[in-house]
């Protein structure tokens, strides 16, 4: 393990919903400090203002520019310990009715963009004998659970559990990567008519980004249980 008294997280999408509610809880911890990052830098700043994080400016429509800009964050503000794949998109539509576009910008922002930060910030967690990676499941994009979603959210979720389990296997036990899902929560993508507040959809995140040495990586946990892909 590596001993170092601030660990850095990046959280994605943290101005508003569960990514919001994830980087708070991360900020409240005295040996974590948090990078939040929106598509803008006002959205970013405002977030961060309001939770005592520092703002980053994180555009994910474009993988290779987050991949870039991965760089020019640990040059700014060290390496990356923890990463939470939070940010998302939810074009609707089942599949013989979405547009080749649809799936293309989910893919882009929900699976590729995760899979350039993992690149990006992966090895060094690797090599320095610590990391934590988080991405952002969904039940919908369960192959188990019948990919019942909107199509390019299930494909691109399901993309993103893949992304997971290859990157658990390639950076090894001391970098714990795992899927989450977060169940219905009350966000703009949610609605107002879920379950659950964004706290508690943040809480199995937040759990997997702060796991014990011991703890499980390579894995999909909704309440901090395992299900399947």
């Amino acid at each position: 393990m590596s001993h170092v008294s601030t660990r850095i997280a990046l959280v994605t999408g943290a101005n508003r919903g569960i990514g919001l509610a994830i980087a708070t809880g991360l900020a409240a911890r005295s040996d974590t400090k948090v990078l939040a990052s929106a598509r803008t830098d006002a959205a970013a700043e405002a977030a961060a203002a309001k939770i005592g994080a520092t703002p980053v400016t994180l555009d994910l429509t474009d993988p290779r520019a987050a991949f870039e800009a991965a760089a020019r964050i640990e040059r700014a503000h060290g390496p990356v310990d923890i990463l939470v794949n939070n940010a998302g998109i939810l074009p609707q539509g089942a599949a013989d009715q979405i547009e080749i576009g649809d799936l293309e910008a989910a893919l882009a922002v929900n699976a590729v963009s995760p899979f350039a930060l993992m690149r990006a910030f992966g090895p060094g967690m690797k090599a320095r004998g610590w990391g934590r990676i988080v991405n952002l499941s969904s039940g919908w994009g369960s192959f188990t659970e019948g990919l019942t979603g909107p199509a390019a959210y299930s494909i691109s979720k399901a993309a993103l559990n893949a992304v997971t389990l290859s990157a658990a296997q390639a950076l090894g036990r001391s970098v714990k990567v795992n899927a989450a899902c977060p169940g219905w929560v009350r966000t703009r993508m949610g609605g107002q008519a879920a379950s659950r507040s964004p706290e508690e959809g943040a809480d199995t995140p937040i759990w997997l980004a702060t796991l014990p040495d011991d703890g499980p990586t390579g894995g999909f946990f909704r309440d901090r249980r395992l299900i399947e892909w």
